[in-house]
């Protein structure tokens, strides 16, 4: 009987596994990935005896009685953990970052329960990037930001608002894996994903940044202030300007709020020198 729930316990791991690696290369074939580096391999550890059977030796030993021989456990390799890069060897590329993101395990719970990664899209030399919180479940399951009613509202703030194509923009989140039940970011998380959002603005070279809503604000802009004392005016992140503003998300639950939305829209529309579609 324990040999049997043995078996299944290793057939379900194994099937879970192979799970998370087909999803994994699902999502760098929808990034356009068609290479993976060879990594290197990891070293295994060895564990040392148990202190209780070197104590035993040690009695033997001073009784004059020949120590009984201890075998070693075999080497445990230690779990692989991939770090994200904050800079690169070589040349970086947004594929390549696409490809990092993908293979992260940096959050063990974000990655176990992960459907794909969600690296972000859009024009790779935009003027303007617009910064989300996470991916919900309909972006787990597409591998594309913004791709639910929320991103329903955030194309029509783009297109009819604007004026513009949400091909014209690049959209992405401060997360790139889907948090449980749709949660808030925890702190750990959001410094785990900072380097890949790092190198991905460092390629677009965005002018314009909008954040939607406050933990893209905070977490960009190391702020503690809200998102209704953040937006309304400009900050400055390495070279871009930076509007915040609320989340379509929130706006879907209220309303009334998506006026000061609009304001704030038409304040980055008047910088970036668009005219009211």
């Amino acid at each position: 009987m324990t040999k049997e729930v043995a078996s299944t316990g290793e057939s379900t791991k194994t099937n879970r596994v192979r799970r998370a690696v087909v999803q994994q290369l699902e999502s760098l074939a929808r990034a356009g990935v068609t290479h993976l580096p060879k990594g290197k391999s990891s070293k295994a550890r060895k564990i040392s005896p148990p202190e209780a059977a070197q104590s035993e030796a040690a009695s033997l030993a001073l009784a004059g009685r020949p120590a009984k021989s201890v075998a070693a456990p075999p080497p445990v390799a230690e779990p692989t953990i991939v770090q994200p890069a904050a800079k690169p060897a070589g040349n970086d590329s947004l594929q390549i970052v696409a490809a990092e993101v993908a293979a992260c395990t940096c959050c063990p719970e974000l990655a176990s329960t992960r459907t794909q990664t969600v690296p972000g899209v859009g024009n790779p030399r935009p003027r303007l990037v617009f910064l989300g919180e996470a991916p919900g479940a309909d972006e787990d399951r597409k591998g594309e930001p913004f791709v639910g009613r929320a991103g329903v509202l955030l194309t029509q703030i783009i297109e009819n608002g604007m004026g513009l194509k949400r091909s014209d923009v690049f959209i992405v989140n401060i997360l790139k894996c889907r948090p449980p039940s749709n949660r808030a970011p925890l702190p750990e998380e959001a410094t785990n994903c900072r380097g890949f959002l790092d190198r991905q603005l460092a390629l677009l070279k965005p002018e314009f940044i909008c954040c939607l809503g406050a933990v893209a604000a905070q977490n960009l802009l190391a702020s503690e202030r809200t998102i209704g004392k953040m937006r309304g005016e400009f900050f400055e992140y390495r070279g871009s300007r930076v509007m915040c503003t609320y989340h379509p998300a929130y706006l879907l639950r209220n309303p009334a709020a998506k006026k000061d939305t609009w304001a704030d829209i038409q304040m980055l529309m008047e910088a970036m020198g668009l005219k009211q579609a």
